[in-house]
């Protein structure tokens, strides 16, 4: 195993770098700002790559780079898509990112980062399977079996927040128009901004306060945290239908709602294709952290 691993959270505000020492120890983290631009972007990574092997004695080149992103790589073109970070769709980052740095790297999903990071020392550390959920802005994830790391020929494995809510009811049929372009798509339902929205009208975006003032007797807030965490459970019972996975951990700023712990496993019951349901929903252990661990650690996934 390489003495350094390093690993860059490149996000839509700022760009993450962390290392990480053979027994999995930090040995190093710095955050920037994003820079707006695509140009921009190659040279804040390379010089953060730069200065952090300068600092630990590294040799230019010792160190292996793993870099999570929004949106992925297409296998057709090799070019950014569905990224938020609108610089860098339609952009050969990985060419020129190598060409930069004088090096391969190694690039995948923001969420499939986090699920290698949760699956290796985290919340799902321990079990075959784990399918990781981002539940923030947006809904993403990822899958780890076994250590490795799937994003399927198409590099879209886990993008669960693109399909449709499962068993919709005739109030929400035939469901919000995504971004994507589709309608009805999980994202939609069970993001932060949905929840605000199901709590508050179309123009609201932020859901922080709603758990809080349902505890303080809002029964609108209490009945949208009860619709938001039927809606979760019914997605992820979906999946569990299809890939049974061993756990099921939940990460971004939604899965700090304490409740879904207790109430999305026994909303999620009746919904599974079994006679018992025993699929654990855990929360992220490395919180906003395991981006850039998991990063990290795509070398470790072969």
């Amino acid at each position: 195993m390489r003495r350094f691993r390093i690993g860059i959270d490149l996000g839509g505000t700022k760009t993450e770098i962390a290392v990480l020492g053979p027994a999995g120890e930090v040995l190093l983290r710095r955050r920037a700002p994003t820079p707006p631009t695509y140009e921009g972007v190659i040279e804040r990574i390379a010089a953060m790559v730069e200065a952090a092997e300068r600092e630990l004695g590294a040799a230019p080149g010792e160190a292996s780079v793993g870099i999570g992103i929004p949106g992925s790589l297409s296998p057709a073109t090799g070019l950014v898509r569905n990224a938020n970070t609108v610089a860098l769709n339609g952009k050969p980052l990985a060419e020129d990112l190598e060409a930069r740095l004088g090096r391969p790297l190694r690039f995948s999903n923001d969420a499939n980062c986090m699920a290698m990071s949760e699956a290796t020392d985290g919340a799902g550390a321990g079990y075959g399977t784990v399918f990781a959920v981002i539940l923030g802005t947006g809904v993403g994830g990822g899958i780890v079996v076994n250590g490795r790391l799937l994003e399927g020929p198409n590099r879209v494995a886990g993008e669960w927040g693109h399909t449709p809510l499962p068993w919709m009811t005739p109030e929400e049929f035939p469901g919000r128009r995504c971004w994507c372009g589709r309608l009805g798509c999980i994202e939609t339902f069970v993001s932060g901004p949905a929840l605000a929205m199901e709590c508050d009208g179309p123009d609201a975006r932020d859901a922080t306060g709603v758990p809080a003032r349902a505890a303080a007797g809002d029964a609108r807030a209490a009945a949208a945290l009860e619709r938001h965490a039927d809606r979760l459970a019914r997605a992820l019972a979906g999946i569990v239908n299809i890939l049974d996975p061993d756990v099921i951990v939940l990460a971004g700023g939604v899965s700090n709602m304490r409740h879904l712990y207790e109430r999305v496993p026994a909303l999620m019951a009746p919904h599974v294709f079994s006679d018992v349901v025993r699929t654990p929903v855990l929360q992220a252990r490395h919180g906003d952290s395991s981006g850039v661990f998991g990063a990290a650690r795509l070398w470790d996934s072969t």
